[in-house]
């Protein structure tokens, strides 16, 4: 059964009750109104989650109180517009002002149900995109002082100001998704929804998360009004590839259907290596690469940074305590000599897990060299819960058996820090809540059995 509220407005009672009825069967909650004070009234009082709004009624008219409820910012629901004579100027007008859609009487009933339940998922997924975005941690520019960072900070500050997509290149680790974070939250789109879509898998089934299923939206409509950004595309296969350049060509969502709703998301792209070497050695779609390459952004290793160190250090050894409530502990000089001296093949992504991990494991005031080095000398073979098959660690198992090992363990581990809350943990691990859904379910992981204390 349904459980949205809906609120119809219109001055016929037949139609009034018709819909209500109909409506009332599907399982909504529905109230209505006949006017436009008693709509205003009604609104108050039942904080609805779709309204049905009728244009011609006596007194104030559909349009004037949807201009009103625009006006005022108080309009936090999709609007359907009902008409039993209207034009094109109208429903102009209409959409203009914030309207979902616009249905003419007489009302055919299938059509009004296949509406009320698209317009109440659009209400849904904007109230979580909110949800979401006041949730997410915070979005930090890049930390240090070196040259190369004050020079990203730089070409940051000018590409954040435009429109064009951005290509942001740099080895893993180094920080392109903050760094795409960073564009989203200072351009004219940080209203909009940020979100992110990982190459890490077959070519079909990117394209349906892209593209979404007939039962469920993909990632480039729940990007609309936002940013999408997506993490390498150097993995990308050559079917996506294709299917990704007709998307930006033909400036729609489905680009094989003319009904299909116009793109209106700016793209950020990742890339671990040069997608110009891709094209040359066949391997990458030249098209592609000039569409997603208008302003390139070189991010750069933490090796090529060394001087940072000290600064990132210090910053993160405050930001996890604060984030996560762990004890803080200061590093000792020779602990801090050996980080300054490491060649970090992980960048930034490795020293904030080091980081984090010594901050939650350790148990002295200070963090000592012998810590570091333990932490340094650990691999992921030797990681509690991934020791794979046979005892032969992760290193014995095909890539794509390793990976899910490990993020099952990583996910099971965090849930188990949150006490299986799932909004808590898309904060902790940066995830869309409704991606990390759809992870936990691939990875067979129950949240309500990890915070029951049982295995999944």
């Amino acid at each position: 059964m349904a459980s949205a509220t809906i609120l119809i407005v219109d001055d016929e009672p037949d139609i009034r009750e018709t819909i209500q009825d109909i409506l009332s069967d599907e399982g909504y909650e529905v109230h209505s109104a006949c006017d436009a004070p008693q709509a205003r009234e009604a609104r108050i009082q039942h904080d609805p989650d779709l309204v049905l709004l009728d244009v011609w009624m006596p007194g104030m008219d559909g349009i004037s109180l949807l201009r009103e409820w625009t006006e005022s910012e108080t309009l936090e629901c999709p609007v359907v517009m009902i008409s039993g004579h209207g034009t094109v100027e109208t429903a102009v007008e209409a959409t203009r002002l914030g309207a979902w859609d616009f249905i003419e009487k007489p009302i055919s009933m299938a059509k009004l149900l296949v509406t009320v339940k698209n317009a109440l998922d659009t209400g849904r997924l904007r109230r979580e995109n909110e949800g979401l975005r006041q949730h997410l941690p915070p979005v930090l520019e890049p930390v240090g002082r070196s040259p190369m960072v004050q020079n990203l900070r730089r070409q940051l500050e000018k590409v954040a100001a435009h429109e064009a997509p951005v290509l942001i290149l740099g080895e893993p680790g180094v920080g392109k998704e903050q760094v795409a974070r960073w564009i989203h939250a200072n351009g004219d789109r940080a209203s909009g929804p940020f979100v992110t879509a990982s190459t890490r898998m077959s070519d079909a089934d990117l394209r349906t998360l892209l593209a979404g299923s007939e039962s469920e939206d993909g990632l480039l409509a729940t990007a609309q009004t936002g940013v999408l950004f997506i993490d390498d595309l150097a993995r990308m296969g050559p079917e996506s590839q294709k299917w990704l350049l007709s998307v930006l060509e033909s400036g729609r969502i489905l680009p094989t259907r003319a009904t299909s709703p116009t793109l209106d998301v700016r793209l950020l792209c990742g890339a671990s290596q040069s997608l110009e070497k891709l094209v040359r050695a066949g391997s990458f779609e030249e098209a592609l690469c000039y569409k997603v390459n208008v302003l390139p952004l070189q991010v750069p290793t933490l090796r090529e940074r060394m001087e940072d160190i000290p600064e990132l250090v210090r910053f993160y050894a405050e930001y996890f305590p604060s984030r996560d409530q762990v004890p803080y502990r200061p590093f000792s000089v020779a602990a801090q000599n050996r980080l300054r001296n490491y060649e970090w093949p992980g960048n930034l992504r490795e020293l904030r897990n080091l980081i984090q991990r010594l901050l939650v494991l350790g148990r002295s005031d200070e963090i000592s060299l012998e810590e570091v080095d333990q932490v340094l000398a650990s691999s992921p073979a030797s990681a509690p819960g991934l020791s794979g098959t046979d005892g032969g660690g992760l290193y014995n198992l095909p890539l794509r058996e390793a990976r899910e090992a490990f993020e099952k363990d990583y996910l099971i581990h965090q849930l188990k820090r949150v006490e299986g809350s799932v909004g808590k943990l898309a904060d902790v691990v940066g995830m869309e809540r409704t991606h990390l859904y759809r992870k936990l379910r691939q990875l067979e992981i129950d949240p309500k059995a990890v915070a029951r204390g049982e295995s999944s």
